[in-house]
């Protein structure tokens, strides 16, 4: 799962989408950029935005040219090509294909689809300025310091070295109006052996058995709290394995717990959290569908692979 956009959010969080949101784990705090009612954030075009020449077909892999090395000091952001659409306003999931370079080097970091929320505070500033306040159809270029994502630590995983700035480039495709998330069937054959341990990781033993093919859910431990509502921020620890190789590949134990909302997680996860208790243990099994995808694929190792979450749910607020 690739992790470069967002602050600390599970690895739970679909796709790429996830390599643009600020990291609870890192214990950033997330950019308060825009309020509740929904204000554009404050960013104009300026000569290194207006600099970068960019090429290629709207919605593909576009090619950015522009001198090297760039050092930004504040956000530019130039719309190169206008859309027709309905401008994006905040809460709005806007589909979008996002791609990256390094300022320092001109080399492509990163050129993916993603879906992503307007006016999202988990989002770093340098992506949000991406889709803020554009009409559908817009291609935008934001040329961002390095303080305004990952916190100037860069991001080993795209290859974006401490200090670099970047050039984002994202093609505005469309509003996306979610589908209602799955109901998760009660899980009672094969379910993996869990063991908490207090604040430290879980012992989760899954079966030498075939994966089930459905969502399904077992609550190792009933909370009494708030329920969770769709729409809700929640605030978990979590641990994610990989059913076919038994290997955890994300977890917020030993970190800080995490809060994101049931939308804006891969749907599987999503569901598993929505009517239940704050409080609640519970264990869950994502089929391919309801996770990355089917589709085994080289930039996503846990596309085509069923996947087991243990979490526990510490808070919900509404969304």
């Amino acid at each position: 799962m690739n992790r470069a956009l967002r602050r600390g959010a599970p690895i739970a969080l679909a796709t790429v989408s996830a390599l643009l949101l600020v990291g609870c784990a890192s214990g950033s705090e997330p950019s308060a950029t825009t309020d509740a009612a929904a204000d554009c954030l404050d960013v104009s075009s300026g000569d290194l935005s207006d600099g970068v020449k960019v090429t290629g077909d709207f919605g593909a892999a576009p090619t950015a040219e522009f001198d090297t090395p760039v050092d930004a000091t504040e956000l530019q952001r130039t719309v190169a090509i206008e859309g027709d659409g309905d401008v994006t306003k905040t809460d709005d999931k806007v589909s979008a294909v996002v791609t990256m370079y390094s300022g320092s080097t001109g080399e492509q970091l990163l050129s993916q689809p993603a879906e992503l929320t307007a006016g999202d505070e988990t989002l770093y500033e340098a992506f949000t300025a991406g889709i803020d306040c554009v009409p559908v159809g817009s291609r935008t270029v934001t040329v961002a310091p390095a303080s305004s994502l990952y916190d100037g630590q860069g991001n080993e995983q795209i290859g974006l070295a401490a200090g670099d700035s970047a050039i984002i480039i994202m093609d505005v495709q469309e509003i996306v109006v979610p589908e209602p998330l799955p109901t998760p069937s009660e899980w009672t054959e094969n379910v993996p052996d869990v063991k908490f341990n207090g604040d430290q990781p879980p012992t989760v033993t899954i079966p030498d058995t075939d994966p089930s093919t459905e969502l399904e859910l077992k609550v190792l431990e009933e909370g009494d709290g708030a329920e969770v509502q769709d729409g809700d921020n929640v605030t978990v620890q979590y641990q994610g394995t990989n059913w076919a190789t038994k290997e955890i590949f994300d977890q917020s134990y030993g970190k800080q717990p995490a809060t994101f909302g049931t939308g804006d997680v891969i749907p599987g996860f999503g569901a598993a959290l929505v009517g239940q208790k704050v409080g609640t243990k519970l264990i869950v099994t994502i089929p391919p569908a309801l996770g990355y995808g089917e589709e085994a694929s080289d930039q996503n190792p846990l596309a085509g692979q069923t996947l087991v979450f243990v979490v526990e749910i510490q808070d919900t607020q509404a969304g």
